[in-house]
């Protein structure tokens, strides 16, 4: 049998939680509220970040955190993974430490994300070096994955107050995380593609949030060309799509979206009435 990669445990909890609330007319009610647990991280033994989580996949979260940080640059450098609720802990265990850790942490920027994102060090100087390649899509593909898309949310569904992530290929859904930030959701989905070796050349990336400078950077590090979203973005975001050559799409839902970088990626093959009936739904 071939030895794992990485020992990793399997310590995912539950999405949700069971609660009691009590509505307008005073009646109580059971109803599911997300979770949230704090999850603190220490790489060879030193305490670095406390990560805000659902706990669903601890593991992938870690080892994608790691990953879009650039403090570990090939998965195979990492020996272990190891989750401890009883302590709200993660160990990593590296092969050979972490080269110039102190100086690499002592650098950090709080971000938009949900629950207060964390970048350590410049990543703009290795995000320069990374080649994007052009996408082509159509438009009848992306209203096509947008309802496909449809199927997914669960636990907003249940519960709320998550943001949704998804690796997406033409008009699959390949992989779908939710967690209580969206930054959670894309390192998640960064370390599932780190563990299954999954090339990002050909694939989009959706999320329900907002487009923010955070996200433009972990998704160009993933080397993911096409970026969509249902909500909205930032000028930051706009501004390094731009520079990093990322096919920006937001306000996507429905019939509906709006391209603010590589509209020049895009063919437009709907018909005009169905052009014509996602302007009336806006």
């Amino acid at each position: 049998m071939t030895e794992p990669l990485i020992e990793m445990s399997a310590a995912g909890l539950e999405s949700s939680v069971p609660v009691t609330a009590v509505d307008e007319f005073g009646t109580r009610r059971q109803q599911h509220i997300a979770a949230e647990r704090a999850l603190t991280l220490y790489i060879d033994k030193r305490e670095v970040v406390t990560l805000m989580t659902l706990g669903t996949h601890p593991e992938l979260l870690v080892l994608g955190w790691l990953r879009n940080q650039r403090l570990i640059d090939r998965p195979d450098r990492i020996r272990s993974i190891q989750v401890d609720w009883e302590t709200d802990s993660v160990a990593v265990t590296t092969h050979e430490g972490i080269d110039n850790l102190d100086s690499r942490l002592a650098h950090k920027t709080v971000t938009s994300g949900c629950g207060q994102g964390t970048v350590f060090g410049n990543l703009m100087e290795a995000l320069e070096r990374v080649e994007l390649p052009l996408p082509r899509v159509a438009q009848s593909r992306i209203y096509a994955l947008l309802e496909n898309l449809n199927t997914h949310n669960q636990i907003y569904r249940r519960a709320g107050a998550v943001h949704g992530c998804a690796l997406c290929h033409d008009t699959e859904v390949l992989h779908f995380v939710e967690d209580v930030g969206r930054h959670n959701a894309v390192d998640t989905l960064a370390g599932l593609m780190w563990l299954e070796e999954l090339g990002g050349e050909d694939l989009c990336f959706y999320t329900t949030g907002r487009l923010t400078s955070e996200m433009v950077m972990k998704v160009a590090q993933m080397g993911i060309p096409l970026l969509l979203s249902r909500s909205g973005l930032t000028q930051m975001g706009l501004d390094l799509a731009r520079r990093l050559g990322v096919t920006l799409i937001a306000r996507a839902k429905g019939r509906h979206f709006l391209v603010y970088h590589g509209a020049e990626n895009i063919t437009f093959d709907a018909p005009p009435t169905d052009v014509a009936a996602a302007r009336r739904a806006v």
